[in-house]
């Protein structure tokens, strides 16, 4: 039986959200929808997945709040659950910037339906920016996007600072995997006097969705957070498999690498994991194989659906 994978979130003010887990955490349970969603106080972040009544359910629960009246849906469907857990956990951020006084909940850019992002990014007065980390870049991006080249989240505002220059009235469009980095993005170059910010509503996934592939500008795969590690354009599986030792895409190429040691390094990570880190791996992966063997379910959420 297919599964509907739903990536979802919305900046909304939630002062109650540790009260909300026990209830949402019971719905995804009864639905058998897996996953994990994340709480904080601006709002609900996560993907999950499951059948199409257990994703209904999940949507009908939000509904009947009342708050989660702007959640932006991403669907896609797969033939196997690409989450083995579920879980609901509590944040200070759904998308971790680090900078207070940064609120989408109170301001933020102008959203772009995925059918006028063509145009928009096509005119060469428009700065493009994929507010992605540098490993999701490498995989696919659009044409004439900027690379920040960060690590994480944590980092852009910094590269903001330091690269971007200082003329506010740049017309600036973002972009990123589901549409809730661009979205906190522009709420940080609002605050710092850019006047006119735009972000593609739904991200990347929604546009893959919605733009024919005769018509996209997008150039490669995108690099999904779950057991899939990429999608192409037709939002199925990709060709990319992942380091469980750094959790970065690989290729079959890396694989066949004198570097690649399966579940534990690979030819991004080999020489930046401590002699703990390395045993912790093996440990990990010494435990999956035992499982694999027996025909248990897979500890630790580890991802052996194909190019084992």
């Amino acid at each position: 039986m297919s599964r509907v994978v739903v990536a979802l979130y919305q900046f909304v003010s939630l002062p109650d959200y540790r009260a909300l887990r026990t209830s949402l955490l019971s719905c995804l349970l009864n639905n058998e929808v897996r996953g994990t969603l994340l709480l904080a106080e601006e709002g609900i972040n996560g993907t999950v997945a499951g059948s199409r009544k257990g994703i209904d359910a999940l949507k009908g629960w939000l509904a009947e709040d009342g708050r989660f009246t702007a959640l932006n849906y991403k669907e896609s469907t797969v033939d196997d659950n690409p989450f083995y857990r579920t879980k609901v956990k509590l944040k200070r951020e759904i998308v971790t910037m680090g900078v207070p006084d940064v609120s989408p909940v109170k301001r933020a850019g102008q959203y772009v339906e995925p059918e006028a992002w063509n145009a928009l990014i096509s005119d060469p007065d428009v700065l493009v920016i994929d507010t992605r980390n540098t490993y999701e870049v490498e995989v696919g991006t659009f044409k004439r996007a900027q690379n920040p080249g960060t690590d994480n989240f944590r980092q852009f505002p910094g590269w903001v600072d330091q690269t971007l220059c200082q003329n506010k009235k740049q017309r600036v469009a973002m972009f990123c995997t589901g549409g809730i980095r661009c979205e906190k993005a522009s709420s940080l170059m609002l605050e710092q006097g850019y006047e006119t910010i735009y972000h593609l509503k739904g991200g990347i996934l929604k546009y893959l969705e919605t733009v024919p592939v005769t018509e996209s500008l997008w150039q490669g795969e995108c690099f999904v957070f779950d057991n899939r590690v990429t999608v192409d354009h037709t939002l199925q599986p990709g060709i990319y498999d992942q380091c469980h030792g750094c959790r970065r895409p690989i290729t079959e190429a890396d694989k066949r690498s004198p570097l690649y040691v399966k579940g534990i390094t690979c030819p991004h990570c080999y020489d930046s994991k401590t002699e703990r880190s390395l045993a912790r791996s093996a440990e990990r992966q010494k435990q999956i194989d035992l499982a694999q063997r027996r025909g248990e379910p897979m500890p630790l959420g580890d991802r052996h659906r194909r190019r084992s």
